[in-house]
Parts: C-alpha cells; structure tokens; sequence
C-alpha cells in the first residue's frame, strides 16, 4: 500500500559553491515532490559573508545555537504543516538548535549523510594524504590540527566543539532515520557506534537516465570530472598519466580533465610538461555532454571514504566504461571487469595497468563494459523505484499512511 502524500520540510544550507550534494538534494526534492507535498526551508552560507553578515563573534556563537535559525525553521515547519523534515546539511548556519527544535516539537527527522558529517567536521574524513577516521569515534583532535573547516585551525576547534556539543545534548533523538547512499558509509557508521544499526538505513541517489544510450562515440580520450581537491586521487592520476608517458611516447591516450578546485594550479602546471594531460577548467552543459560523448572511460581515482561518486551514474548514462579507486562506496557501483576496472586507492602504478588493459582491449569489449554499466544504472536506480523506498523509511515515523 503507498503513502498518503505527506508534508515534507526539506532542510539544506548551501555552500558557497555549489557541487555534487547540492545537486543531490534538488534530485531528491524533484523526485519525493512527484507525490508529496515538498517545502524548502534553505539556509546559505552566503548569509554570512559581506556587509550585512554579523560578526565574527555572533558567527561564533550561532555556530553553536543559532536562535534566528531555529525560528526560521519552526515558521516554515508551521506554515508547511510538516509531517516529517529531511535534513541534508544544516551547518554551519542552521546549527544544532534545528535538532533542538525538531525534537521539541516531536517532529521526525530523516538525516541524509551525503558526507561523514555531523561525524566528521570537513565532511570527508580526510585530509592531506591520510584518512582520519578518529572522527567517527567522536575524536577531532586530528581534524583541529589539519584545519579541516575552511583551512582555520580555530574555526575547525569551533566545529569540534558544536559537535561535542550536539552529540551530548541528546537532540539527535530527533532524527529517527539515518540514510547512508551507500552501505560501504553505514558499515563504517555502524563499526565506529556512531548510530544504532536499527536506526540507520542505505538508499542509493536515485537517477533520471536517459530513455536510450545516445549514438557510440569513442575519441579515445580518458576523461576526469570533479573537484580538484587532493581526496579526489589527483596527484595519482597525473603521476599515472606521467607513467604513461614515459612508457608509451607519442601513444599515450590523452586525459581530459574537468573541474575547478585548490589543485588547479598544479593539473595546469603538470599539463605544461605532459602533452596528454588537457586541462579543461570547469565544465558543464552542451561542453559536458560532448566530452562524455566522445570519451573512452571516466576516471575517478579518489583516495577518501568515497560516500558513493555520482560521477559513475554519468558515465553509464552515455555507456561509458569506469576506471575507479577501490574507494568507499565506488566498490558498489563499478564491477571489476564487468563496468570498468579498479585499482587501490592512491597507486598511480595500478591506474596505469588499468589504462593499459583498456587500450587493449577491442572496441566491442570496451562498448559491453559501457553497455553493462548502462543496464545497472537503469535497473538500480530508477526514480520510482527509490521514491518506494523512501517510503518504505517515512511510512513508520509518521501517524498517517
């Protein structure tokens, strides 16, 4: 039996540049919002940049317990009429008194972890060249010291204590489901005692794949799209594309890499001495379109818990091959030999013999590869499918179905 169509208060505060998460959760509201009533209740960390933003010290103190916040919340929970309210990422702006209002309020909370965070205060559990899974057991001690909050140790302290913070208040009794987009994250939530198996749940992104694969195009070009931050494996894939030029010369297949990010700099200054390597700056519409079109494979060699990479979605929506990182929850949507290839995580030498062994192979064991990755994108993730789903999780925690 499907749910009564219910209220739904959907809880994000942007980042100032959006990406990956942002786009995630416009997914989600598009798609709950084909049966459901759906309200945005945004918060943005924008609000706290330029003339009008409070001071640094009232910033300070609504990172701990932001009142203006809280009541923006209870408005909008009023006004919609909330059955239920999905968090996505209420910080720093929206603050631990969201949670506070919510269990007040006797208001179920479904908490999305798109990240590590509220377990971790950078999100990714990760920071120059080491995972930092003390994190999860509650200790920020090496958080603090790598600045993982926007690269300020005393910001990152400040974090560290919100979450102390949060996590001993005992408002966290508000959010009755936890969703992880890939079991790999629950496993490591659940390991670590960080939540209650009972309490914690997977649900893979939904995606709108394309009716039919387009046309086959194959230029014979690698393709990377992301951030350019060091947990995406880039240092790792220029080594790798270093090797390969070395050891092939004038056959080394091109890489194309899209994005923006801190490495920036570095993928154009090793793109001067490699000739292989093509920096594209940011990509997106028809440009994006085009290079997934014609790529080979998609690249993705992250070397942090990746929570699940909905860049592989792209690619098998144009029936695209996968080259990934035996990395979090990549292990679960790309099949060694089956959509792509692996390597570990961080081993520049494996992305190599994984590039090799693509070249290698011939057009129609390259296309069945791409083919195969197209078929599980289709039957994995279908919108209606995980909209059922999702139901299934919201139909305990409210009083009408």
């Amino acid at each position: 039996m499907s749910l009564t169509p219910l209220s739904i208060l959907d809880v994000f505060n942007r980042y100032r540049s959006p990406g990956g998460e942002e786009y995630s959760v416009e997914r989600i509201r598009s798609h709950l919002s084909t049966r459901h009533r759906v309200t945005a209740c945004p918060f943005d960390e924008k609000e706290w940049t330029g003339p009008t933003a409070p001071s640094p010290l009232n910033q300070a103190r609504r990172t701990l317990y932001n009142s203006e916040a809280r009541l923006r919340f209870e408005t909008a929970a009023e006004a919609a009429q909330a059955d239920v309210a999905i968090f996505h990422n209420p910080y720093p702006i929206g603050s631990p008194s969201l949670y506070h209002s919510a269990l007040k309020a006797k208001l179920p909370v479904v908490q999305f972890l798109h990240n590590y965070r509220p377990f971790s205060i950078g999100g990714s559990l990760y920071s120059r060249g080491r995972l930092l899974p003390d994190s999860l057991h509650g200790s920020y001690r090496a958080e603090v010291r790598e600045a993982t909050w926007k690269g300020s140790v005393p910001q990152t302290a400040l974090m560290a204590l919100m979450l102390k913070l949060l996590h001993r208040s005992g408002w966290l009794k508000s959010v009755r489901t936890w969703v992880a987009v890939s079991d790999f994250m629950r496993e490591r939530i659940i390991e670590a005692g960080a939540v209650h198996p009972d309490r914690i749940v997977t649900l893979r992104h939904a995606w709108d794949s394309m009716p039919q694969a387009p046309e086959k195009h194959d230029s014979g070009y690698y393709l990377f799209l992301g951030r350019l931050v060091e947990e995406k494996g880039i240092s790792t894939m220029l080594d790798a594309w270093d090797a390969l030029h070395q050891q092939l010369g004038k056959n080394t297949p091109r890489l194309h890499i899209g994005g923006e990010g801190p490495l920036a700099d570095l993928v154009t200054q090793r793109a001067r001495s490699n000739p292989y390597l093509c920096a594209l700056g940011k990509v997106g519409g028809e440009m994006k379109i085009d290079q997934l079109l014609r790529c080979r494979a998609v690249v993705i060699p992250s070397v942090w818990w990746e929570p699940l990479g909905l860049v592989t979605y792209e690619a098998y929506d144009y029936a695209k091959p996968v080259l990934a990182a035996r990395s979090g929850g990549l292990t679960e949507t790309v099949q060694h030999g089956q959509t792509g290839l692996i390597h570990e995580p961080g081993d520049a030498t494996g992305l190599v013999n994984d590039v090799l062994a693509m070249e290698a192979m011939s057009v129609t064991q390259r296309t069945g590869l791409g083919v195969s990755g197209r078929h599980w994108l289709r039957q994995e993730t279908e919108p209606s499918l995980w909209l059922r789903r999702f139901e299934e999780i919201l139909s305990p925690l409210v009083k009408r179905a």
